[in-house]
């Protein structure tokens, strides 16, 4: 048995019960973190992959209709514009 005379020597615990709180905070966000990750679903993961399918569609289409109204009556730009109309449909 050890007995400490001097108080001076002890170590401060309240420092350390913070220091091992916060280490418990982290570790509980961290585990939090991962349950949310872990809990969408496949179908979620497929629905958010179709509506960046279908924005890319819209973005092609917008940019299909912008050639064709620089393009004018010029055969030769409207042909080079429906490489945007052929891609939009590549996506469906």
């Amino acid at each position: 048995i050890v007995i400490i005379n001097d108080l001076t020597e002890c170590p401060p615990f309240h420092s350390t019960i913070r220091v091992d709180m916060k280490l418990i905070n982290v570790f509980l966000v961290f585990i939090a973190l991962l349950l949310t990750l872990a809990c969408s679903s496949p179908q979620d993961k497929a629905y958010k992959a179709q509506g960046a399918v279908h924005k890319e569609r819209l973005k092609l289409v917008d940019e299909y209709k912008k050639c064709l109204k620089k393009a004018g009556s010029d055969k030769a730009k409207v042909e080079a514009c429906d490489q945007y109309l052929k891609a939009a449909e590549a996506l469906k």
